[in-house]
């Protein structure tokens, strides 16, 4: 029992979230004005949780007539993304810039290459038609194999098929698609550089560590200032951060295929409470016994998660490299 009550004493729960707000937003202003010696801040919002703390932290830091909140949809995007944004910046009283990057990513072949890979497993698949998206089959860890992709297109009628997605395709897929998050990061620059500003990023604790971003994509930032915390931690500085209810109570997503996907779904395979407290467990090697009953799990279960964090982190460690120099 004490060890278990150890484990939730360090837990992720902060004690003084306005504490943490604080310490963050110093930081912000530090780096921004002193290290970096920039006039500003740009973030990418979109409507969902982490861009809209990040955001919300950097207005505080920096004031908001110091940071521009860009917008940049696509064909592919939700349209909430869009109206949660704005009605953020609103609140906020800070300055909006829109970019529709679709022609953008039209240029690049980054709609083509995609649907050229989904028809090679779905020969009758075409985008008028279709919405598609690709994800991870779920599982109920009883084994400890590498996730399996798969990829589903879903009809007009919302008839759904799905296929194990082979890998040639799954990779010309990602590829291809990862031109959205490289584009929105190259206008991040453009408006930051003309404006003499930093770009601020927005991933999270576990989009770092698991390698949940694109290099050079989202992944592109001069600083982050949410990149050690973890989802909880997060939604614990939105309520202190007065973001609205709507976006707190939004399910996180990709917001990068034409048919809605899940972060889960898609990458984590579980909810984020679940994953933040695992998370935590494994980073802080704490027995998989010890966390399968904090959790009502079985201790393989727990292994099998420890090993999944090890393999993505293993996998995805050049996208976190620097160059390398010769």
């Amino acid at each position: 029992m004490s060890t278990q009550v150890n484990f939730f004493n360090k837990s992720i729960r902060f004690d003084n979230p306005e504490k943490i707000i604080n310490e963050i937003t110093e930081q912000i202003r530090y780096d921004i004005f002193k290290r970096l010696k920039r006039r500003g801040g740009v973030v990418g919002i979109s409507g969902g949780i982490d861009s809209s703390v990040t955001i919300s932290l950097a207005s505080k830091a920096l004031g908001k007539q110091n940071v521009i909140g860009l917008i940049l949809p696509e064909k592919d995007s939700d349209n909430d993304s869009k109206i949660f944004a704005l009605k953020l910046a609103d609140k906020l009283g800070i300055q909006t810039i829109e970019e529709n990057i679709t022609a953008a990513l039209v240029g690049f072949g980054c709609y083509s290459r995609r649907d050229q890979a989904v028809e090679r497993i779905f020969p009758h698949y075409n985008p008028k038609d279709f919405k598609m998206k690709i994800g991870i089959k779920q599982t109920d860890f009883s084994n400890n194999i590498p996730p399996i992709f798969t990829i589903t297109i879903i009809d007009n009628e919302g008839n759904k098929e799905n296929k194990r997605i082979p890998l040639n395709e799954y990779l010309q897929i990602v590829s291809a698609s990862n031109f959205k998050q490289r584009c929105r990061m190259s206008l991040l620059y453009y408006h930051a550089e003309r404006l003499h500003y930093a770009v601020i990023g927005t991933p999270n604790k576990h989009e770092v560590k698991q390698g949940f971003f694109v290099k050079y994509g989202d992944g592109g930032a001069d600083l982050m200032p949410i990149g050690n915390l973890y989802k909880d931690q997060v939604y614990q500085l939105a309520e202190h951060l007065d973001i609205p209810k709507e976006i707190i109570e939004r399910v996180p997503t990709t917001d990068t295929y034409s048919a809605e996907q899940t972060q889960e779904e898609f990458f984590f395979q579980l909810p984020y409470d679940e994953l933040d407290l695992i998370w935590y467990g494994f980073e802080n090697n704490y027995d998989p016994s010890v966390v399968g009953k904090i959790l009502g799990k079985d201790e393989k279960q727990i292994e099998i998660v420890y090993n999944n964090f090890k393999r993505k982190q293993e996998t995805t460690d050049y996208l976190r490299m620097q160059p390398i120099l010769y």
